[in-house]
């Protein structure tokens, strides 16, 4: 049952299907400015503020979107406010979504109780899953359903310093708490969310007994992973006139490479994909040796001679680089067994088991870290795929800094990146993976991607271009909320899609501890000066590339 308001704050003078446009009464008629709602003092009009609209049986919630004032004729000021529709109550005083019933001009302005919000939050939740407060009624908590946002992708975006790390540090602390036996894998580029000392020991925002910080170097994603694209990727230049040459025999000596090494291993069917183990060296061999080939004693050049020799360099030049050992060189996944252990640690089964596994690619050369971003997406949904009890088994992948490697633009270098996170935003939910799309740029991101995901969770976004692609994303009753987001504050959050009963703004509950975001204060740092930099500790780090 809807708590009742006696007091009328105004009228409809306009009705349309997407919005409406209202009067409000003025304070010669008795309307003051500011209503005490609860322990909420609450001003009349407020741009993502709330208001009831009565008239007869039909009640609806509508979210204040504008407000301005209009000079009549005879010099009198009315106060307008348009409204965007988000839901109506039923005869239980259920709040639902859509607008069956729409008003007609004349229709009655009301306050939204207390009451009435925190019912529609509480009820439309799940699970006890509690994120924040309403920005217009601190005292009333805004909860997510977990079911919606965890299973049906999402994304969270914002500009840098809008408290985006903050915010996924804030939602996995209270899915942890909530939900106890969470399975989530972050992406983390910059060791934000887990960081491994010089003496150790790991620095997380989350509980150490529930978390797994692996730098991807020290986890090894061994090269016989890789797809035949991959490897294509890594070792063969499109600008090189000889690639097609290349790719067709690259494809040929790994076929028969992975065939050949697991011959005895009662595997079954395998193919150029398999993730098998086969020798890197024996790779080379081949191509060393069909670049070589000649006939007649020397006299004539073989068909391939001289075909692979930018290749070979790139190749030699990788294999004797020491940044891309825990790839190319790996010491702990050496034969196709070890895949097991491997898919254990990455999902958190391994010893100790967590509910959380950050893998940080801080340290991952730059040219293969989308062939290391594809294949942790490619080992998530494969793990769950394969899984027969992948249902029962529900993982949730955040790709935080998605713009890097998830693009809008078609461009090959991302190509297998952002193939496989289009796959899982399309596929995905059918097996049990949810995609989380961290982005400062949503505008740079993959816009399959972006039209899977079912919540919108948008911080300070001040770009034009931005908003306007976000414009297009999201729900039709949620876009007149976007002329909030250049006002937003550092950790104040527009939510719109499945996971909120309407379009709602409110304060994400502060993480405790926060991430490891690196925030540095020039003006502190410059004014105070002075710390001595040991110069040949960061060279001897560079060369032996440890951070």
């Amino acid at each position: 049952m809807i708590e009742k308001t006696s007091h009328v704050l105004g009228h409809l003078t306009e009705v349309t299907g997407e919005y409406f446009i209202a009067r409000l009464l003025s304070d010669h008629d008795g309307l003051s400015s500011d209503k005490m709602i609860g322990m909420d003092k609450v001003r009349i009009g407020q741009v993502g503020s709330y208001i009831m609209v009565k008239q007869a049986d039909t009640k609806l919630l509508c979210m204040v979107e504008r407000m301005w004032t209009e000079t009549t004729a005879d010099g009198e000021e009315l106060q307008k406010l348009r409204l965007t529709p988000l839901g109506g109550f039923n005869s239980k005083g259920d709040f639902e979504r859509g607008i069956l019933h729409y008003p007609t001009t004349g229709a009655e302005l009301h306050l939204v109780s207390n009451w009435s919000l925190e019912r529609i939050f509480s009820d439309f939740s799940d699970v006890y899953y509690k994120v924040g407060k309403l920005s217009a009624f601190e005292s009333i908590d805004v909860y997510l359903d977990a079911s919606h946002f965890f299973g049906r992708h999402a994304a969270i975006l914002g500009q840098t310093g809008s408290g985006k790390s903050w915010t996924v540090t804030s939602l996995i602390q209270s899915a942890l708490r909530y939900m106890p036996n969470a399975h989530i894998i972050i992406m983390d580029l910059h060791g934000e969310y887990g960081d491994r000392r010089t003496d150790s020991s790991v620095t997380s925002p989350f509980p150490a007994s529930k978390v797994r910080c692996l730098n991807a170097l020290d986890l090894e994603m061994p090269y016989w992973l890789l797809t035949y694209s991959d490897l294509a990727e890594i070792f063969i230049s499109p600008d090189d006139e000889n690639a097609s040459v290349q790719l067709a025999f690259l494809r040929s000596a790994l076929s028969e490479l992975r065939i050949e090494s697991n011959k005895n291993s009662g595997l079954g069917h395998i193919t150029v994909d398999s993730p098998v183990h086969f020798s890197l060296e024996e790779l080379r061999d081949k191509f060393i040796e069909a670049n070589e080939e000649t006939d007649d004693f020397g006299r004539t050049k073989g068909p391939l001679y001289g075909k692979f020799d930018q290749l070979l360099v790139r190749l030699h030049s990788l294999m004797n680089d020491s940044r891309y050992d825990f790839m190319l060189n790996p010491k702990l996944r050496t034969s196709t067994e070890t895949l097991v252990d491997l898919m254990r640690d990455f999902v958190g089964l391994g010893d100790p088991k967590a509910n959380v596994t950050v893998l940080n690619l801080s340290a991952v050369p730059y040219d293969v870290a989308p062939t290391v971003t594809a294949l942790i997406g490619r080992l998530a949904f494969e793990f769950n795929f394969w899984n027969p009890k992948c249902l029962e088994f529900p993982i949730w992948l955040v790709c935080e800094e998605a713009q890097e490697y998830i693009p809008r633009a078609a461009h090959t270098r991302y190509k297998e990146a952002r193939r496989t996170m289009e796959h899982i935003s399309k596929a995905g939910r059918k097996y049990g993976v949810g995609l989380c799309i961290v982005s400062q740029r949503p505008h740079e991101v993959s816009e399959t991607v972006l039209a899977q995901c079912g919540t919108f969770l948008c911080l300070r976004i001040s770009n034009p271009d931005d908003q306007e692609y976000l414009r297009a994303m999201v729900p039709d009753a949620a876009r007149g909320t976007f002329s909030a987001l250049t006002a937003l504050g550092r950790g104040e959050v527009v939510a719109m899609g499945a996971a909120v009963p309407m379009p709602v703004r409110f304060h994400m509950n502060l993480p405790n501890p926060p991430p490891n975001s690196r925030d540095v204060n020039f003006a502190e740092k410059w004014s105070k000066g002075g710390e001595e930099i040991d110069v040949a500790q960061l060279v001897s780090n560079w060369h032996r590339q440890i951070r």
